[in-house]
């Protein structure tokens, strides 16, 4: 089943939140389009996800794999199906951990130059002492380039008990930051964010 993206946002990312041994999940367009497809393996070591252009999966759009097998605070490098690196995330173990979700973003140089991190502290700390607060208060996510502070594009995810969607609202284009390392970006928060749902 698609989903339209809500306004002013580009992308789509749409997965089921129960699902027996992995996930899938599905990335829509604006127009309502399937532009991207992942299915995850369970119990897996190192991550290492690949997201497709399609169900049949003949056609690889984006890498996003570990640097490392199973790390706290792990560094995931985003890239096309040649091997390019278009740019990487580290996830900030503790502050992800205890207060809320906070994500660095390097460059291909390794030149940090974003973060992302959810928008409402309240909320993330209500969400990690009482689970119910996850379904009732969806995570907002901010993508702010470090050079001036600007929030370059927003992710949010919809209220929904049994689907989890993730929409993606880029605001501001950067050089440094194209729509293809924003898309891996959000597909990565909702495969290891989303499955704290």
């Amino acid at each position: 089943m698609a989903i339209k993206p809500a306004p002013g946002e580009q992308y789509t990312i749409r997965r089921k939140v129960f699902k027996f041994l992995g996930s899938a999940f599905h990335v829509y367009d604006e127009h309502n389009q399937i532009i991207g497809y992942c299915k995850q393996k369970a119990f897996k070591l190192k991550e290492d996800i690949r997201l497709f252009t399609g169900e049949d999966m003949s056609e690889p759009l984006l890498t996003l794999q570990a640097r490392s097998i199973i790390d706290f605070g792990a560094t995931y490098n985003i890239a096309l199906p040649d091997g390019t690196i278009l740019g990487s995330l580290r996830r900030k173990g503790l502050k992800s951990t205890f207060v809320r979700d906070e994500w660095s973003m390097f460059d291909v140089e390794g030149v940090e130059i974003a973060t992302i991190r959810e928008k409402n502290m309240a909320a993330a700390l209500m969400r990690r002492i009482f689970e119910i607060t996850a379904v009732l208060c969806p995570q907002k996510y901010e993508v702010i380039r470090l050079a001036d502070d600007t929030v370059i594009a927003e992710l949010r995810q919809h209220f929904s008990i049994f689907i989890y969607r993730l929409g993606v609202k880029i605001i501001v284009e950067n050089e440094n930051l194209d729509d293809l390392t924003l898309l891996g970006s959000a597909c990565l928060l909702a495969a290891i964010e989303g499955r704290e749902c």
